[in-house]
């Protein structure tokens, strides 16, 4: 049984930006019930089935398979919800840690999250100054709900 474990913050500054390079991803749901979250993902040349179960504090059930890119890409088009999750990808090491810091573009343009996958719920982590406020449980930023209800659409009270 597969569990992920993660912590999410906004991102303040840029400044990660000097500390890895980006990979292009674009993701879209087939589902996005919040007992079970069905992503397709294209990260390069990559491309990945995910299923997710409900979220239970910062950890949830977690199941993700490769796929051919070509299969991903038709599904994305022909399949998924749109519009799609774009964002840019840094995968960025602090300490002994590694967070991944994802750059919205389009319909959630202006939106960077940082997000750390942890063993345990409570497991110590540097925390990297560029980093924000923690919104783990603030469920506007999961990505799959991102789709109905883009960053850019937000009032300045909703951010």
């Amino acid at each position: 049984m597969g569990f992920e474990i993660e912590r999410k913050f906004l991102v303040k500054t840029d400044a990660y930006k000097k500390l890895g390079t980006g990979e292009k991803y674009v993701q879209g749901y087939l589902s996005r019930q919040k007992e079970r979250v069905v992503r397709i993902r294209r990260a390069g040349d990559e491309a990945f089935m995910t299923i997710k179960g409900i979220t239970k504090g910062a950890t949830r059930l977690e199941y993700e398979y490769s796929i051919p890119a070509d299969e991903a890409d038709e599904i994305l088009k022909k399949l998924c919800e749109h519009p799609l999750i774009e964002k840019t990808r840094y995968k960025i090491k602090v300490d002994h840690d590694l967070w991944e810091v994802d750059e919205f573009h389009g319909f959630n343009e202006g939106l960077v999250i940082a997000e750390i996958e942890l063993l345990e719920e409570d497991d110590e982590f540097s925390k990297p100054k560029w980093l924000g406020a923690e919104i783990t449980l603030d469920s506007r930023y999961y990505n799959s709900n991102l789709i109905t209800k883009p960053f850019r659409t937000w009032t300045a009270e909703e951010e």
